[in-house]
């Protein structure tokens, strides 16, 4: 079979190349793979390639495809199920004609919603889910209207499903956006209030009539925001983020007890945990979501034909920094 994969850190070692169809054991599923999306995670990890592999690393973490063969121990799936899934970052990812993956981060596909809205949305949604749902512990179930919320990159691929399920939660969003167009984004998914991250965020959020907030998901680069973030969080409240913290030290939220929080979505698999079933009963109701109008796909830009020259084009875009909503590789 087919697969895409790279050989060093420098987006020019991309290469197709062949590869044996793998056979699906236990509870994995075999995935012929018909869409796939680029997140910010593929770049991360090519980038973290030291020195010139032996074999391509394939990367490839947002996947929508068949379901061709099944293990002996599958359950919830058959032989021609549509479905889709983030992967797990411990396997060859989705940037392949076939992929195996583990059932319990599976899901059935949205039945009424295109390839490419769908896929779109896995890893992000996973993501955004476990942090609101999860890290900052926040119940949908509960009357939410005295919370407040900051999503910094409110625009991105995770802040623009953080702020539709923020909202949905009956949380006061705010998210922050730098553009006319990205403003007008998210308030269309849902955020109550805008301001700009290349201003001055404590400045912004006083002048809304806001001393503090409840929560604040980081959501890109902390550290130029880590003294609005330690000003802006109330006392017992929680920041959680899916980015690195290089200079920025957590001791300085000690004062206000605030509680802390990483998020990595491929942690569930990665450690075999049994709670990594809940990311298939995520999916699953992302694809209600997506069928009934309630969930948005941020599907942007949508290349044609699963192949090598789509890939990279792909993987540039999401590379510049500058991506409003997703970016989408279809078969």
């Amino acid at each position: 079979m087919k697969a895409f994969g790279v050989t060093d850190n420098k987006i020019d070692s991309f290469v197709e190349f062949d590869k044996t169809k793998e056979t699906a054991t236990g509870r994995d599923l075999l995935v012929k793979i018909e869409g796939i999306s680029i997140n910010p995670v593929d770049i991360a990890t090519r980038k973290n390639i030291a020195d010139k592999l032996s074999e391509p690393k394939i990367l490839g973490y947002d996947g929508y495809g068949v379901v061709e063969e099944t293990g002996s121990e599958v359950e919830n799936f058959k032989i021609g199920d549509k479905v889709f899934f983030a992967g797990d970052y411990t396997r060859d990812g989705s940037n392949q004609e076939y992929e195996i993956i583990d059932e319990r981060i599976v899901a059935h596909a949205p039945k009424e919603t295109s390839i490419e809205k769908s896929v779109a949305m896995p890893l992000v949604t996973l993501t955004a889910s476990e942090l609101l749902f999860e890290k900052l512990n926040i119940n949908p179930a509960v009357d939410n209207r005295n919370k407040t919320i900051l999503i910094i990159n409110g625009a991105g691929g995770v802040g623009s499903i953080a702020t539709q399920l923020a909202h949905l939660a009956g949380l006061r969003v705010i998210a922050t956006a730098s553009t006319p167009e990205k403003v007008d984004w998210v308030k269309d998914l849902g955020a109550d209030l805008v301001v700009n991250h290349h201003q001055d965020l404590i400045n912004q959020v006083h002048d809304l009539g806001i001393e503090n907030v409840d929560y604040i998901i980081g959501l890109s680069d902390n550290d130029p925001h880590w003294k609005e973030i330690v000003e802006l969080i109330k006392p017992f409240g929680t920041f959680a983020t899916i980015t690195n913290l290089r200079e920025s030290q957590i001791a300085d939220l000690k004062s206000k007890s605030v509680n802390f929080a990483w998020e990595w979505m491929f942690t569930k698999a990665k450690f075999k945990l049994d709670s990594m079933s809940d990311q298939g009963a995520y999916l699953e109701k992302l694809a209600d979501g997506l069928d009934s109008g309630m969930i948005h796909s941020t599907v942007t830009k949508v290349f044609h034909g699963f192949n090598l020259e789509n890939i990279k084009k792909a993987t540039e875009l999401v590379e510049g920094g500058h991506m409003m909503g997703k970016v989408v590789v279809k078969a």
